[in-house]
């Protein structure tokens, strides 16, 4: 089931008056990042929040106990919709903003979201994303299809990534820039400013996905409901952004959960044929380049990426 449900119906509403909004912090690892963060919210942001919620993921360093912070402890390590799950059970208002523990806010972060999101309510609305050298994140997306993650796992066109219609053939949306806010299929789930009774309305987070995918999941649930996903490049956020785990680890769940969302959403037989046949096209290319002389491990990358396909990795 690839369909892309339009946007008919989603365009902007008339402006509403800013509500209150809760803001819910997935947490894992050092406590440095988040609690950062909560001192950016706490002492600069010109915004009224109804509550601060951390959600400690079974953290191997157990986030301390902060004054003016909620935190709900998880017996369990679920990943990042189980967490943010378990925070939002916790919150009353009409808002929620869910944040990746390692971003960088400015004072007016929250105020300038509000208010660009404020015309689409109810809608999943996302700011841009900066790397800290200053490059744009593709926060707005289109829903994921084969093609565009075997376009994506073929190494060989790495080197035509910065152009704009290899973009699109991995899924970017690539009328998200600075000062763009557009509808679009889904945002990543770095800052997403959510509709707490859409979100619960649809179950919120799927907590089969461990760690990636489960934000498109979730909306596409939401946009069968008529709820847009708003990409708002009039505000921006900085985003560290994968420091923690080892990269391998991340590939495996990344491949782990877009194999779980085409199972759900269908396409996982094209998927994994997909894949595979990308992984042989790699491995010709890196046979010719081992043979010039690079230093490439042909049959040792095509292995590692087919076991990708294969295994599991919790």
């Amino acid at each position: 089931m690839e369909a892309t449900i339009g946007f008919a119906e989603s365009g902007p509403h008339p402006a509403k008056p800013s509500r209150c909004v809760s803001v819910v912090i997935p947490h894992y690892g050092d406590p440095a990042p988040t609690l950062a963060l909560i001192d950016a919210l706490e002492k600069g942001n010109t915004a009224p929040l109804a509550r601060i919620i951390v959600s400690d993921d079974r953290s191997p360093i157990p986030f301390p106990e902060r004054d003016g912070v909620e935190i709900v402890r998880r017996a369990s390590n679920g990943g990042f919709g189980s967490a943010v799950n378990s925070g939002m059970e916790l919150v009353d208002s009409e808002l929620a903003l869910v944040l990746n523990s390692d971003l960088e806010i400015g004072p007016a972060f929250i105020a300038d979201l509000l208010a660009a999101a404020s015309p689409w309510q109810p809608a999943v609305v996302s700011p841009q994303v900066h790397d800290p050298d200053g490059s744009c994140q593709w926060v707005g997306r289109h829903f994921p299809t084969a093609s565009h993650q075997v376009v994506e796992w073929l190494t060989p066109l790495a080197r035509f990534r910065h152009r704009r219609p290899l973009h699109e053939f991995v899924g970017h949306d690539t009328r998200c820039a600075d000062g763009a806010v557009v509808p679009v299929d889904w945002v990543v789930g770095a800052a997403m400013l959510i509709p707490v009774a859409e979100f619960r309305a649809v179950g919120g987070f799927d907590e089969r996905f461990f760690m990636n995918a489960e934000e498109v999941d979730l909306q596409r649930r939401l946009r069968e409901r008529g709820v847009p996903s708003v990409f708002a490049g009039t505000v921006a956020v900085v985003h560290e952004g994968g420091g923690s785990s080892d990269p391998a680890r991340r590939r495996q769940w990344l491949v782990e959960s877009r194999l779980a969302y085409a199972q759900k959403w269908g396409g996982e037989r094209r998927l994994r044929a997909g894949l595979a046949a990308a992984s042989v096209a790699n491995w010709a290319v890196n046979v010719i380049r081992q043979a010039a002389g690079r230093e490439v491990d042909a049959i040792g990358t095509l292995g590692r990426e087919l076991a990708y396909l294969r295994g599991r990795s919790r």
